[in-house]
């Protein structure tokens, strides 16, 4: 089969090579699935450049997340067929960037009829860790104000759809007008275009003075640091990952005296401890996308041979929403 295989750590431009592979076969509970959609996912950057904290063998597969039809079952594997549509995560080194790739059928779910094989890829890694990170970790209620960084991107733009599900009110803040705008189209009710204003302030003028209960921060650096200076009394500040490339140092006697929470999410672990709830997520999920509650934002879908352009340009910090492998 086609594959885009990284042979070599560096930039993705620069390492992601199309190649032929060796089909992947099935071992005990995996199962194989023809890729229909695999969405671009930071975590694909990281690992071609070698600081993820997961680091695969060389030479591997990217694309951590897909959609996929069932074309082969491993032993032991129940509750799917031969021909089912399915999402969940790839196992590496056959990723979903290629037109086969391998699976584990306990991280495999069902694909809701009411997205495309596109928006199904694109449910699975950003909107659970939304969902984990909002209702799990963060405790977020109705009418609470959250703060949303980079909501136009992947990861935030499912986090402000949550957000509004969940009935709070959702500052987005996105870089530059065209990201704002889809920040707004998302469901944002105030959109701070970053380059132009202060997150900081808007958030306090929107609060009357209170700040944000709880901030969604999947880039860390001074985006982490500002966020400190406009969280409220009992706020929390959910830590989703450092697309900043900063990892940052909290001060804790700040959290202290000002009463705040400093959440971390690994949204992974809940399959190693809590599997039942990766399940449980995927059933709510599933269901507010049959009820149009959310649904991914896709902004392009590439043939096989593009695919190295488009994670590189995530990587850039150039794209919004979900950039996806689609298979012709």
């Amino acid at each position: 089969m086609k594959a885009w295989q990284v042979a070599e750590l560096g930039e993705p431009r620069d390492v992601l090579t199309l190649v032929d592979v060796t089909d992947p076969e099935p071992g005990p509970g995996q199962l194989v699935a023809k890729v229909l959609a695999s969405p671009a996912n930071f975590p694909d950057v990281l690992m071609c450049r070698g600081i993820y904290q997961v680091k695969p063998e060389l030479p591997f597969t990217p694309g951590v997340e897909l959609c996929g039809e069932v074309v082969a079952l491993g032993e032991g594997v129940t509750g799917f067929s031969v021909g089912d549509r399915v999402l969940g995560g790839a196992v590496l080194p056959y990723g979903g960037f290629g037109e086969l790739a391998l699976m584990e059928s306990d991280k495999t779910f069902p694909a809701p009829a009411s997205l495309d094989d596109a928006e199904a890829a694109s449910l699975y890694i950003g909107y659970q860790t939304g969902w984990f990170g909002l209702h799990r970790r963060a405790g977020l209620r109705s009418g609470e104000t959250l703060l949303v960084h980079a909501a136009a991107g992947g990861v935030g733009s499912a986090a402000v759809q949550l957000g509004k599900a969940a009935g709070a009110k959702v500052i987005g803040v996105a870089g530059g007008p065209d990201k704002a705008e889809v920040a707004r189209t998302l469901g944002a009710d105030v959109v701070v275009d970053r380059h132009k204003e202060d997150f900081v302030q808007v958030v306090k003028a929107e609060t009357g003075g209170r700040g944000a209960d709880v901030v969604y921060d999947p880039v860390g650096g001074d985006t982490y640091k500002r966020s400190t200076k406009c969280i409220a009394f009992e706020g929390r500040i959910l830590i989703v990952g450092f697309a900043a490339g900063e990892i940052q140092a909290a001060k804790l006697n700040h959290a202290l005296v000002k009463n705040y929470s400093i959440v971390g999410l690994h949204w992974g672990l809940y399959n190693t401890y809590d599997p039942e709830a990766v399940s449980g997520c995927h059933r709510d999920l599933s269901a507010m996308a049959d009820h149009g509650e959310v649904k991914p934002l896709i902004s392009e879908r590439l043939p096989l041979a593009n695919v190295a352009d488009g994670v590189q340009r995530l990587a850039d910090g150039t794209t919004v929403g979900r950039v996806v492998y689609q298979a012709g």
